[in-house]
């Protein structure tokens, strides 16, 4: 058993994100019909990489990195992906 949110923010390393906040939702839905078993997550990430990228660019960036944990590991994953320039 991996530990999930080790692997994730591992994952996301390359984005060298100066703050990556990820809050495991998964106990809140534990039982939801066509889960799967798989976490439930929220992520704030403020990345310079993000800079001048449309939201949609973002969230690829993010999913392209943990592609291969979706949909069995992460079942759902709610993302907001923010430059430094826009606290």
């Amino acid at each position: 058993m991996i530990d999930l949110d080790a692997e994730i923010r591992s994952r996301l390393a390359p984005l060298q994100p100066e703050t990556l906040q990820l809050d495991d939702e998964s106990a809140a839905h534990a039982g939801h019909a066509g889960s799967g078993g798989g976490g439930h997550f929220n992520l704030l990430i403020i990345s310079p990489q993000f800079a001048g990228k449309r939201l949609l660019d973002r969230h690829r960036m993010v999913k392209d990195l943990l592609k291969d944990l979706m949909p069995h590991a992460i079942h759902a994953l709610s993302i907001r992906a923010l430059s430094p320039d826009e606290l």
